[in-house]
């Protein structure tokens, strides 16, 4: 470890040097690539800084008290500087394990997320939309951009389902683990009995891709026009501006109906479409260690129920890391923090467990 940490910062130093560089600052692409890794070395670096800088005040402590020949006093204050650095190399050495691992490549990528409600009806779809709204909330505190794809809203205001991008820095690393089955406990407004019900939505979250990571042969693609429905605005149902994409190998279906244009609706339909396969051809690779080895946090199953809202407790537990809150109105109101850096720190020391396996 110590030896690809001192690579990393001769790299590091490598960086900055360049970055002082005329030709470089001119070369706008360059420039921002070593930019962009001069930033994921950042963090290492200065965790290992930390990590010489207590090594070497370690090593004078022991080296001062092996020679012996101190007055108690000093003494004493020697030894708390050896056993308050020997704790700190502990410290910083399992930090920078966490550090070095390998980092999603899709992390940085902005995301597509659908919301479909499952089980509930009605007050399935209602959920949908408070969940909705709490990732546009939680985007808005991020400072990320958020777009509807599609929608399929209901009477009551709930949604059958709805797709949306969010465009902004991590947005992937932060919500890639909202995938899988959400849960609600609650009285429904229509409940006169005042009965708690359980429905269900499911969730699932695609890092958005470019053309560049996915092939698609035009000659799998059918393409449907079609009236849009529901709410959206004065072209509804006058125009065939909707559109449907059918990815026939895979039997992938994406729809569209939120913009005007025909043209616009294609474009983002296509985005969704990339972002599916991509999804697919991930899965496919993983399976296989995914079988072998049981992941405390997943991302890609679906089917998994990972998180319960019970409203008479204004109570949220995420059951993969057996987590339990009681800020239900908070966390629907965009406050996700506390949940989703659990989960990162969980899915990290479940990794590092497996590293040390190997």
């Amino acid at each position: 470890m110590l030896d690809k940490l001192k690579g990393l910062e001769k790299r590091f130093d490598e960086i900055n040097e360049k970055l002082t560089d005329i030709n470089v600052i001119n070369d706008q692409e360059q420039y921002k690539n070593l930019m962009k890794e001069l930033k994921n070395l950042n963090p290492i670096i200065d965790k290992y800084r930390e990590y010489k800088t207590a090594s070497d005040d370690y090593e004078e402590a022991k080296a001062m008290l092996d020679e012996g020949g101190l007055d108690k006093d000093f003494k004493e204050m020697v030894q708390a500087q050896f056993e308050e650095n020997k704790a700190l190399i502990e410290k910083y050495t399992d930090e920078l394990k966490i550090l070095l691992l390998p980092k999603d490549p899709d992390d940085d990528k902005n995301v597509i997320i659908e919301i479909r409600g499952g089980a509930g009806g009605d007050e399935a779809a209602l959920f949908a939309n408070s969940l909705y709204r709490m990732y546009t909330m939680y985007a808005q505190l991020k400072g990320w951009k958020m777009e509807v794809i599609n929608s399929n809203p209901t009477e009551l205001g709930g949604y059958k389902e709805i797709s949306f991008s969010v465009e902004g820095e991590g947005a992937y690393a932060k919500l890639k683990y909202e995938s899988g089955v959400h849960r609600v406990q609650r009285v429904p407004e229509t409940e006169t009995q005042g009965r708690i019900h359980t429905s269900t939505i499911t969730v699932a979250v695609l890092p958005e891709v470019e053309e560049v990571d996915v092939e698609i042969n035009p000659a799998d693609l059918e393409f449907q026009t079609y009236r849009s429905s529901g709410a959206g605005g004065q072209h509804i149902n006058k125009t065939e501006s909707a559109i449907r994409i059918i990815h026939h190998p895979t039997g992938v279906v994406v729809e569209c109906q939120e913009e005007r244009s025909q043209h616009k609706n294609k474009d983002k339909a296509m985005k969704m479409l990339y972002s599916k396969l991509y999804e697919a051809k991930l899965n496919e690779q993983t399976s296989k260690i995914a079988r072998e080895r049981k992941i405390q946090v997943g991302t890609g199953d679906r089917s998994e129920r990972i998180r319960t809202y019970n409203y008479p407790q204004s109570r949220v537990t995420d059951h993969r890391i057996g987590l339990t809150l009681y800020k239900l109105e908070a966390m629907l109101n965009g406050d996700c923090d506390e949940v989703f850096e659990a989960l990162a720190i969980a899915d990290k020391a479940a990794k590092l467990a497996a590293s040390n396996e190997n």
